[in-house]
């Protein structure tokens, strides 16, 4: 889970044995260090320099992921400057926020901060366990990204860009082994069919034990396994015009929604039933086309999707945790299972590559169809089915436009619709039955204007001004009738300014933003854990912060990059009626530390003679991230400790062939994946820790 570049302009480091390649690209003829290659992004929907983009974004290559062993979108964006994630540790409980934006806590699986973009394709945040495989890049944006992202996006939005097929026959081929049963097998393969036809296919399979035992048996509480593919094929009809068609699929067992009593103990466990999480399982499907023809000053892209979501997750309270609660142990179960139907229609019109005006407008349309069922098993016969209806339509344009030599302009609109409609059926223990149906419309403006200024040509200073927006919605968790009111819509302002520099003869990059984003009726969701009622709240927040970020290319094979944030977040407005004690204006936004950053130093070059093995070398890094002490919860009833997470990939190159040994948070720092209190009962507090240190081996090889 490391970061060789969380940065606005990554150098795609090598993950394998290409050194060589390396060396040629870093130093000159005369040994100094040379430029470092500009990276092409899709932030706005169109292909630019990363150095273009008028706000904040961050970059992981894909050699970068591999390397780094971010096996999926969470442990990537774990390394990203100014994202922070609350997790319980399952596959379907994710809250993303960047720069301290984001749900309190969220209403749904479509109340989500931050949209995930996968190919052009938009899914929920919720779905960060999604595995890296075969990725080619992933950007970061950071800020409002509702001009382009739609709904879903005030803090940001992650645009995820897979590999696709080649022209000529290459693939490779991966292995891992390590502590606590952690495997790894992975394969691609990728080439022509015909002149005018290639394809890519690509598998994963990982399985780990689960990182808490089950105090009753000794055992890990589960075993966890995740298995991936991806097809595509692409279509070269000439005269400008292409088709990608991609089918991807990923089902993954074994993911744990954990509440733990804290303090932990030197051997976390689970007072429960060895058998509760046995049936928790998660499947996704992505299809797709994507249909690309360029004019004679544009391209007309169209993006057609259907996705699938199924989940089943059992959530308990434990024996350790009920004691301390009601004075008795006893187990509390709930049973969710989830399934959602969505199919999206985009169409665009883009500037092209490399135009001195860069524009896109375009137009999408979507519809879902989603179920969200609870089983209060611990509480008699009480139970929840509910069903979700969303349309969306959306109608957008941004165009930067050169007023001098030096000076830019940005100005994007997107107008949207939202049609939303909520059914759903409660049966309470005593089997009483009650009905609920209910709908909700929005339309409504999100957009951005600024202005950017070449200081040289390599160096851009920029000030961005953003308009979000959050539409309302149904409470996922709603038992009765009295807890389905539709939640308020959130809107968001947001100001940046900042520098780029990408210098065209210099080894170095090197960004930094300042941003103040206001948020006015984010969303937050009172949880009673006594009787799992949940009800919907709003608050207002404010964040304001720093970020710097860079890297720098040495000779002889070394690269620095890293990056820090400052980042205050804070409530700005009372809640009262929250289960877990009232929320006063003035605390701060969980899960987002003041002080956070990362580090990371590469190490990449040839071995004149090593064995007598054929074109050795050396491919070593070892990274460190770090984030300081974070409030818990909205009522700040006490702060998650600070942490530093070490890690080392240390390998030996053999020609296309890599041999490596990998280390895995070395300090062994058991850091709070997240945490609760409740003023019910003062100084109980729950949550649930990261893995501890593991070691491992594994090999690659590249044809």
């Amino acid at each position: 889970m490391t970061l060789s570049l969380a940065l606005s302009a990554q150098l795609p480091l090598p993950s394998l044995a290409w050194a060589e390649q390396a060396e040629s690209t870093a130093i000159g003829e005369d040994g100094t260090a040379v430029a470092l290659p500009a990276v092409t992004v899709t932030a706005r929907r169109g292909e630019e320099k990363a150095k273009d983009i008028p706000f904040g974004l961050s970059v992981i290559n894909g050699d970068t992921v591999e390397t780094g062993r971010m096996q999926n979108v969470d442990e990537a964006l774990h390394n990203v400057t100014g994202v922070s994630i609350n997790s319980s540790g399952g596959p379907n409980d994710y809250n993303v926020r960047i720069r301290g934006v984001g749900s309190l806590y969220q209403m749904n699986m479509d109340d989500n901060s931050v949209v995930l973009n996968v190919d052009g394709v938009s899914m929920s945040s919720r779905n960060l366990s999604l595995g890296t495989l075969d990725v080619d890049q992933v950007e970061v944006l950071k800020g409002p990204q509702g001009t382009l992202f739609g709904r879903g996006s005030e803090a940001g939005a992650i645009n995820i860009t897979t590999r696709k097929p080649t022209r000529v026959m290459e693939g490779y081929v991966r292995g891992e082994i390590g502590q606590q049963m952690q495997n790894l097998e992975e394969g691609a393969i990728s080439g022509p069919i015909s002149d005018s036809l290639a394809a890519r296919l690509a598998v994963r399979r990982t399985g780990a034990d689960y990182w808490v035992d089950n105090a009753q048996d000794g055992k890990p509480l589960t075993q966890m396994t995740d298995l991936a593919f991806r097809g595509s094929l692409l279509w070269d009809a000439g005269t400008g015009t292409d088709a990608l068609l991609t089918a991807e699929g990923e089902r993954s067992t074994g993911g744990i929604n954990v509440m733990m009593l804290r303090p932990y103990g030197d051997h976390p466990a689970l007072d429960i039933s060895p058998d509760v999480f046995d049936e928790n399982r998660k499947s996704n499907g992505r299809y797709s086309l994507e249909v690309n023809h360029d004019l004679s000053a544009s391209r007309l892209t169209s993006v057609t999707a259907a996705t699938t979501t199924n989940f089943i997750g059992w959530k308990a309270y434990d024996r350790d945790l009920t004691k301390a609660m009601f004075g008795f142990p006893m187990e509390m179960l709930v049973r969710d299972s989830a399934f959602e139907q969505a199919y999206s229609q985009e169409l665009r019109l883009t500037s092209l590559p490399g135009a001195e005006v860069f524009w896109v407008s375009g137009l999408n349309v979507s519809h879902s169809n989603r179920s969200f069922d609870s089983a209060y098993v611990s509480q008699g016969a009480r139970n929840a089915k509910r069903r979700f209806t969303t349309d969306s339509a959306g109608m957008f344009g941004e165009v930067t436009y050169p007023l001098t030599d030096a000076l830019k302009v940005t100005g994007g609109l997107r107008h949207s619709w939202d049609w939303k409609g909520y059914d759903a059926d409660y049966v309470t223990a005593a089997g009483v039955h009650s009905n609920d149906q209910r709908g909700v419309y929005a339309n409504y403006m999100t957009g951005r204007v600024g202005l950017s200024y070449a200081v040289t040509a390599d160096t851009n200073l920029y000030g961005t001004v953003s308009r979000g927006y959050k539409s309302s919605g149904f409470n996922d968790y709603a038992s009765q009738i009295a807890d389905s009111v539709p939640y308020k819509s959130a809107t968001v302002q947001s100001y940046e300014l900042g520098f780029k520099s990408e210098p065209a003869r210099q080894p170095f990059t090197l960004n930094s933003a300042l941003f103040l984003t206001r948020v006015k009726n984010d969303h937050m969701m009172s949880y009673d854990s006594t009787s799992f009622v949940t009800s919907v709240l709003n608050a207002d927040t404010e964040s304001k912060g720093a970020e710097l970020e860079g890297s720098w290319r040495f000779g002889n094979g070394y690269t620095l990059s890293g990056g820090v944030a400052y980042t205050y977040a804070e409530i700005t407005s009372n809640a009262a009626g929250v289960s877990g004690g009232d929320v006063s204006s003035g605390s701060r936004v969980p899960d987002v530390p003041r002080w956070s950053g990362n580090m990371a130093l590469a190490y990449v070059e040839d071995l004149p003679d090593f064995l007598g093995l054929p074109e050795p070398g050396i491919n070593a890094r070892i990274s460190y991230r770090v984030a300081g002490s974070r409030p818990a919860d909205v009522q700040n009833h006490f702060n998650l400790a600070p942490y530093g997470k070490l890690d080392l990939h240390l390998g030996l190159m053999i020609a296309s062939a890599e041999i490596y040994a990998w280390g895995d948070n070395l300090l062994n720092d058991r850091y709070d994946l997240y945490g609760y209190g409740d003023s019910s009962y003062p100084g109980m507090t729950y949550g649930n820790l990261a893995r501890g240190r593991t070691l491992g081996l594994g090999t690659s090889y590249k044809f």
